[in-house]
């Protein structure tokens, strides 16, 4: 593993700039997400993605990356239980408020300061299990008439039902990052 000079802990992965709403209207060709999604199904496709962290987080390899700028399954995983807590919050924003403004989330900034590497896999699958099941059941409370109720992060509009899929689609793409890890597939 690419290691930084300060202590032995690994390189910051370059920060991702790439514009991620696209899979909202185009899916995502590199995990085959399809974002015609029934938003009202969000809750239980968070919770069918748990095994699989479970089960990942507990291979021998979970602290490896594949590529020096690529996250470790462990690291994918702790990013993952952090956007389920900060959609979870996004949601109850745009619920108490339609119009509700984001603040802002530095998702690779979130990684070095959470020292997301250096976590317990094990513990690590356990908060992922319990924040997957807390935002399930947020999504799931939605009621019918505030799926198109708005939110905004840096200009870039949502409705509650385009940051269900959103959501989906990280957790799910994440899942296939670390399916496809250690197999030659980087993301």
């Amino acid at each position: 593993m690419d290691h930084d000079a300060t202590g032995g802990r690994p390189r910051p992965v370059p920060p991702d700039t790439k514009d991620w709403t696209v899979v909202l209207t185009d899916g995502c060709a590199e995990c085959g997400f399809d974002p015609d999604v029934d938003v009202r199904t969000v809750g239980e496709r968070l919770r069918a993605s748990v095994p699989t962290w479970r089960s990942r987080l507990a291979e021998d390899d979970v602290r490896e990356r594949p590529a020096p700028t690529v996250w470790s399954p462990l690291e994918y995983a702790a990013h993952v239980r952090d956007v389920l807590v900060v959609m979870r919050e996004r949601l109850a924003l745009m619920l108490a408020e339609d119009g509700a403004q984001f603040a802002g989330w530095d998702q690779d900034l979130a990684a070095v300061e959470g020292r997301y590497a250096e976590e317990d896999p094990d513990e690590v699958a356990r908060q992922l299990a319990a924040e997957a099941g807390s935002t399930a059941e947020a999504f799931d409370a939605v009621p019918d008439d505030a799926w198109g109720r708005r939110g905004y992060r840096a200009g870039t509009a949502f409705t509650v039902a385009t940051l269900a899929v959103y959501l989906l689609h990280d957790v799910e793409h994440h899942v296939h990052d670390v399916e496809s890890s250690g197999r030659g597939v980087t993301g």
